[in-house]
């Protein structure tokens, strides 16, 4: 089964990706900050993270270039879920390791899709 990370400080919106990603059979953990994030790694060992953008203390784009400075998450996939749809966010999170970027609303088939684009054997 593998293994989402799931960091955004709206509780609703984790909820609603946890929801999804149940039922179609991945292992989550929500954390509502960039920060819980980097801790929860250690020992969750996520196959893939999803994160928001727009976070207070550290931003998504922070908490992606902190967690491709460590070695067993340099390769693993990132995907930023945010309300921000501007070319240069898109590209400022690329520069950092995002792996893709979905703007939320995400519809749960579009959401899918993605994750198996991305993450090998799904």
């Amino acid at each position: 089964m593998k293994k989402i990370l799931l960091v955004d400080d709206s509780k609703t919106m984790l909820m609603s990706l946890e929801s999804v990603l149940k039922k179609a059979q991945f292992e989550t953990k929500a954390v509502t900050s960039g920060q819980e994030a980097l801790t929860t790694v250690q020992q969750f060992a996520p196959d893939l993270v999803i994160t928001d953008l727009n976070m207070p203390g550290m931003d998504g784009i922070e908490l992606i270039k902190q967690l491709k400075a460590q070695p067993k998450m340099r390769f693993k996939p990132i995907l930023m879920l945010t309300t921000e749809s501007q070319a240069s966010k898109r590209a400022e999170a690329k520069a950092a390791g995002a792996t893709g970027w979905l703007v939320k609303p995400v519809a749960p088939n579009d959401l899918l899709a993605v994750l198996k684009k991305v993450l090998p054997g799904v």
